[in-house]
């Protein structure tokens, strides 16, 4: 059987072994944390993540252990609205804390998880030739093995991805607090408020919890000594709900964004394929790093099988991958520039700008983006659900 290593146990890797084992692969996953697990606090499952999560038989378990969601608009930093979609519509949405999600993505994939594996180098091959091989380290020393395919799913400070490309990482200006806050006033509605150089949201993940974030302008490496104390006092004149869900909030993360310099010039080399953040890292005001990474991981599955020449499978995964995965780094970088990355001045003409465009338009254009169909099936699940 033709083996395929995923460096990374992420929400991409696996996905991604999912994916390679559904298309007759035999995977190995290599995580380097001692225990392969997510960290961080929720997200929105949007459409085309839904897409690529029925493929593996994750979308029902999702489903279940998230909270079905719609698209309300957009608010400024006091609460008025800037565009408001009509009640009766709106993008559907599932919130899910991040760890609820890996916990659907593992349960649909029966790779053999390496954890405290610290992967070091790794070698591409070529295709039709010698095989790649990867070299990791772990508490007994020193491991290396060939595979037919690695799959580089080991996000924003990639390995794979320096070791191939060299591309650095450059500081986009903005930080983001997260948490996951007990909850049961908020109701099933997402929408974005902006501020000046901020913005804020919250979604509902449960029926008793609330994910939000805070995105903010601020140097990079800032010490804070109290997180709490800090987000609360950065949005202490906003809108009296995003008040209230910050003061019920007793803990939370932050973590600076950063992107790459330029982007990569290609997602392949050899017989190695980058998926998420490890090939296109992406600003968070569109949403769709997680779900970017899903379409990525179910695309490798479905365009590069076991047995099939891995040469064209790797050709036909650039071809749809790279633009359709550009065009969301960019739309991503456009929502900053039109939203929270606005000073006073450009917020005000952004604003009016808003107040004359009609609801139903908007919503059709911002969500075009999210139409994304996968390439093929597997075909019928196997009983076991394999």
């Amino acid at each position: 059987m033709d083996e395929a290593i995923v460096v990374g146990a992420g929400i991409g890797g696996l996905a991604a072994a999912a994916a390679l084992g559904r298309a007759g692969w035999r995977v190995r996953v290599l995580e380097s944390a001692p225990e392969a697990r997510e960290v961080g606090a929720g997200l929105a499952v949007t459409v085309n993540g839904s897409r690529a999560a029925e493929v593996i038989g994750a979308a029902e378990r999702i489903r279940q252990n998230g909270y079905e969601l719609r698209s309300a608009g957009t608010r400024r930093w006091d609460g008025k609205w800037l565009l408001k979609a009509p009640d009766a519509t709106g993008t559907e949405l599932i919130g899910i804390h991040r760890r609820r999600l890996h916990e659907a993505l593992a349960a649909v994939q029966d790779a053999d998880v390496l954890t405290g594996a610290r992967v070091t180098a790794v070698d591409p091959g070529t295709p039709g030739g010698e095989r790649a091989r990867v070299t990791w380290e772990s508490a007994d020393g020193e491991h290396s093995a060939q595979a037919d395919l690695v799959v580089a799913a080991d996000g924003l400070r990639s390995v794979t991805r320096s070791v191939l490309f060299g591309n650095a990482l450059k500081y986009s200006g903005f930080s983001c607090w997260r948490s996951a806050t007990p909850d049961k006033t908020l109701d099933n509605r997402f929408a974005m408020t902006w501020g000046p150089s901020a913005e804020f949201g919250a979604l509902r993940i449960s029926a008793d919890e609330v994910y939000w974030y805070g995105y903010v302008t601020m140097p990079s490496g800032r010490p804070i000594e109290d997180e709490v104390r800090a987000v609360r006092a950065y949005f202490a004149d906003w809108a009296p709900d995003v008040r209230a869900l910050i003061e019920a909030t007793d803990e939370v993360i932050r973590h600076d964004v950063w992107v790459l310099d330029r982007p990569l010039p290609r997602y392949t080399s050899g017989r190695v394929v980058l998926i998420g953040d490890a090939a296109h890292p992406m600003l968070p005001t569109l949403g769709q790093g997680a779900n970017s990474a899903l379409e990525d991981a179910v695309s490798t599955g479905l365009l590069i099988r076991a047995g099939n020449d891995l040469a064209a499978g790797l050709r036909e995964y650039e071809k749809q991958r790279y633009r359709r995965t550009q065009k969301l780094v960019n739309r991503s970088e456009w929502m900053a520039r039109t939203g929270s990355h606005l000073g006073p001045r450009g917020q005000w003409l952004r604003n009016a700008m808003l107040r004359l465009t009609p609801p139903q338009a908007a919503l059709r254009n911002g969500t075009r983006i999210f139409n994304w169909s996968p390439p093929g099936s597997f075909g019928p699940e196997p009983v076991d659900g394999r």
